[in-house]
Order: C-alpha cells, then structure tokens, then sequence
C-alpha cells in the first residue's frame, strides 16, 4: 500500500465511481491526512493487532495509522463504485483481502513486536519462523493448532458407540445409552460430508453427540467416507440415495420404527432435506422430526461465498474435476476447501498465524476445533460442480418440481413434519436470514426458528454446563428474517435444552435401553470412531 499517494482501485473500477463521489472521498482524505500530519494521534487505534506496548512508538504509531487512513479510504471508494450488488461484494472482497495482506504487522521489519523477540531471543525466532514455514510449505497451508496434540478416537470423538453398518460412502455409528430408560424412536444425525463428523463430538464436555445421549436418544450419526480418486464420478444423487436414504432405512430397522428423528448439519442439512423431499414423492415419511442447523436451502444469498461462483467459475470446475468435455472426474482437494474458508476470515485464520508461527516462531497451542478445522476432506467432482451448478448458481432446490433427484421431483414442500431450525447470527458461510428462508419452503410441518450467537461452528457447538452466549426465540414467524427479530425475546446461555425440550414429544414412549448394538441383520462391525473418520485427504 503506497504510503506516499493515495492509494487506488483498479482504474476500471474508478472509472465506476461518479465524479464528484470521487472529488468528495479524495478531499476528505487529504484533509485526514492533513490533521494526521499535525497530530500523530488524530487517528484513534482500536485495532487489537496494533495494541501491544511495542506498537506504542512514535513511528510504529504512524505507520499504522496511515495503514488504517488508506484501508478507510479504499474501503470508501468500493462504496463509490457504482455496480451491481455482486461485482461490489467481489470488489469490496478482492480490496480487504489486500488490505488485510499489507499489514504492518504482516511484515517483520514494520513489526515491532516481532522485532523484540528476534532481539530477546538472539536471533533463534527468526531460525524456528523460517522451520514453520518449510514445514507448512510441505503442508500446503498454514498451521493453526499443534496437530500432534490430537488423535481421533483418543480425545477426540470419545463417545463410546459401534459401527453397526457400512457400505462405499459411509459408516453409521450407534451411540450407548447413557440412562436406564430410552425413547423409542431413534435420534439420526447427518452432518456435512465436507467436514469430519466428530465437529459433533468433539470433546466430553462440548459434545452434541454426548449431550443428546444424555437425554435419553438412542443417536446413530453418518461418518462420510473421506473420497479418494477412485469415487470422482459419486454424485450428489449418490450422497441422497446411497448415503441419508440408506442410513434412514438401516435406522429404522434396528430401532424397529416406522419414524425416526433426524439431524442434518450444513450441507447434512441440504441433503437431509432433498432426501426427505425424494421420499415425500414417493408418499414416505419417515421423520418424525427435522432439525437442521445452519443449512441453506435458499441460495438467493450466500454471503461472502458468492464472490466467488458464478458461470465462469462453474463451465471451469465441470471442465476440469467435473468431467465434462471429455476429461476424467477429478475431486477437490480437502486442504483448496480449507484454505478458501480460511481465507474468508483472513486476519483470524491465516494472518495472525503468520505473524505468530513465523515472524516470532512460536508454535501454536493444541486446540481442538481448529485441529478439526485443518483435519480436511475431499469431495468428488462430480458431486461438487452439480451442487456449484444447480444449488449455488441456480438456486434450483427452493423452485418446486425443478430438480430430479435419484429419479423424483424434488418438493420441498411436501416434506411433512415439525421442524427445528437453528441459525447463527454471525454466521459467515450461512447468513441467518438466508438460512431463514427456509421457513417459506418448508410447508409441511410447524416450524420453530432459534437463532444463536457467534458463528457458524461456535454458534452450534455451545453446549449449556459453559453458560455462554445467548440465543433468540420467536414462536411466531414473519415474513421476513429482520421482522422476525424485531420482535424476538433474547434468552442467555446456550439453545441446546431449548432443542432438547422442543425434541423429547416426538421421540415416542420410553423403553428400556438396549444392552447391545444394531439388530439380528446390522451387527456391531468395530469400535467408534469407525475407520472413515481416520482417513486422511490426498495430496
């Protein structure tokens, strides 16, 4: 970022903005120039990256402070530019990731904090940086935990349980029971398969998985087979039929039910609901509740993940990992997925590692979210570029009869039963009104919508013995998500015995627990966590 002019867009894009906007945003800058010039402290900082007692130096302080005049006035000039909504997001997206990029604390000789460790450490910050690069280059991202510090199976997804079913695409785990006495009908959870499941129980003490077994479901959870180039023609109708229609069958059976209730998480969600919606057509219904949580049906709006797709992007993936014009299928890569939400929340999940692993060549700490976070999985390419093409881009699954599906019209609306819809409200990869939506093209049974606080897995992962956070209730739905909330009463602590409390009338009458698991036809196979889960992304 030039600190000697005014910094600018590409000039296509200040070609976009009107004259005098442009006249207007220049003055004011130069004025705050000016008053910079006169009074070093003109620009207050808040900015947690440039708080510590090194930055408080008179060129450290500065620099800095040109650093946030320019990125203020940069982001003024995206807000000048006159577009569509999409071309700004994409602008505005392109600008912060460059702003973020050109920090002073990205930089260790405008890093004075880095620079004192190099002193107090004589030079061996600077040996260690440069191991954590090398190391991280081999690995073809940047490090967030000490992934040493893990292992699933050991403290990592501990929930004792068996594999009582596996086939190409997944293993189903059954839970023991953790109290006398059961509900009849059994509690299915179906999380994203581009994520591991053990998202859902992680630890003891945060575990969803845990806590919904401690209230008295006899839960069975889908682990997705982590793909490998052997399954780069699966198909989204394969993850539908072969995948939640399976596991739903098989659930059934053992519990001896004619309606289990059932959980889908993120893109679990999305194919929960068409799988749902493909049993519906053939006059099915075997749920006897649907929860989802932070899951889009309506792709109207993504959020940030829009700047990326569109035709272009799209005719490219179906041209290459799609298969199309006569390539072979190919899959994408866990560690391109992880990097990409990586970089939707740069500062967090690249830049202040960066700084961290090696400017100061510091290791960082054990933590178990974001060893989840790193533990990445494939997708097949044809799976993918079908979902990029006719959810992402063309929003295909809210329009009624539009989408076939393991060979049935897809009808979101004939899906009949109570439903559970959990958003979070800061929630990046699924805006909350957008997972709102969902409450227009889910017909068929009594919704009640609970919105949490924070984020997409932080939101969701906020078990009640921690007391944090807060959520929103609203029994009556409005036409819109903001008129929703207006009138929504806010609740501390966490949703999870909202969730329990909405679930218990339909688990049905309660029965012993069983002392073994699966049935006569589907015995236990191995131990949980299952062999899929351990399975690691390729290269």
């Amino acid at each position: 970022m030039n600190l000697g002019n005014s910094p600018t867009l590409a000039p296509q894009y200040m070609a976009m903005i009107p004259p005098e906007k442009l006249s207007e945003i220049q003055k004011k800058y130069m004025e705050d120039l000016g008053r910079l010039g006169k009074d070093p402290d003109a620009i207050e900082i808040k900015d947690r990256r440039f708080l510590g007692k090194a930055w408080q130096n008179p060129w450290s302080k500065a620099l800095v402070s040109t650093y946030l005049l320019n990125s203020r006035y940069l982001n003024d000039l995206v807000q000048a530019v006159q577009t569509d909504t999409k071309t700004r997001q994409r602008i505005e997206f392109a600008t912060n990731q460059m702003i973020d990029a050109l920090s002073p604390s990205n930089f260790l000789a405008t890093n004075p904090e880095a620079l004192e460790t190099v002193l107090q450490t004589q030079g061996q910050s600077i040996q260690k940086g440069i191991v954590n690069l090398l190391g991280d280059l081999g690995k073809g991202k940047v490090s967030q935990t000490d992934e040493s510090g893990f292992e699933v199976g050991k403290n990592l997804a501990q929930t004792e349980g068996a594999v009582v079913f596996r086939n190409s695409l997944f293993e189903l785990i059954q839970y023991k029971a953790l109290t006398d006495q059961v509900y009849e009908r059994p509690f299915l959870m179906v999380p994203p398969c581009i994520n591991k499941y053990y998202i859902l129980d992680l630890q003891p003490d945060n575990s969803v998985v845990r806590y919904m077994v401690s209230q008295g479901h006899t839960v069975f959870l889908v682990s997705w087979k982590n793909p490998d180039a052997s399954m780069a023609k699966v198909s989204w109708d394969d993850y539908v039929g072969t995948g939640v229609i399976k596991a739903i069958d098989v659930v059934k059976e053992i519990g001896g039910t004619e309606q289990i209730n059932i959980l889908g998480f993120c893109v679990g969600g999305t194919l929960t609901t068409s799988a749902l919606a493909v049993l519906a057509a053939r006059d099915e219904h075997p749920a006897a509740s649907l929860t989802l949580f932070t899951t889009l049906l309506d792709f109207t709006n993504t959020g940030i993940l829009d700047v990326f797709i569109d035709e272009n992007l799209v005719q490219l993936r179906e041209a290459t990992i799609g298969g199309k014009g006569g390539s072979q299928c190919g899959m994408l890569r866990g560690v391109e997925l992880a990097n990409t939400f990586s970089f939707l929340r740069p500062n967090d999940l690249v830049w202040n590692y960066v700084v961290d692993n090696y400017l100061k060549g510091n290791s960082p700490p054990p933590f178990d979210l974001l060893y989840w976070n790193g533990d990445s999985t494939n997708l097949p390419g044809a799976m993918y570029v079908w979902y990029l093409r006719h959810l992402y881009l063309q929003n295909e699954l809210k329009i009624p009869n539009r989408l076939t599906v393991c060979g049935q019209k897809v009808d979101l609306g004939k899906i009949k039963c109570p439903i559970y819809l959990y958003a979070s409200r800061e929630d990046h990869i699924v805006p909350w009104w957008s997972a709102y939506q969902s409450t227009k093209l889910l017909k068929g049974g009594k919704i009640r919508f609970v919105l949490g606080a924070s984020g997409h897995i932080a939101g969701v992962i906020n078990p009640p013995a921690k007391k944090k956070r807060n959520y929103w209730t609203n029994a009556t739905l409005a036409p819109t998500a903001d008129a929703w909330f207006a009138k929504a009463k806010e609740v501390p602590g966490s949703w999870w015995p909202d969730w329990a409390q909405w679930l218990a009338p339909f688990g049905g009458k309660q029965k012993l627990a069983p002392k073994t698991y699966g049935s006569a036809k589907y015995k236990a196979i191995e131990k949980a966590p299952g062999s899929y889960v351990k399975e690691k992304a390729i290269d």
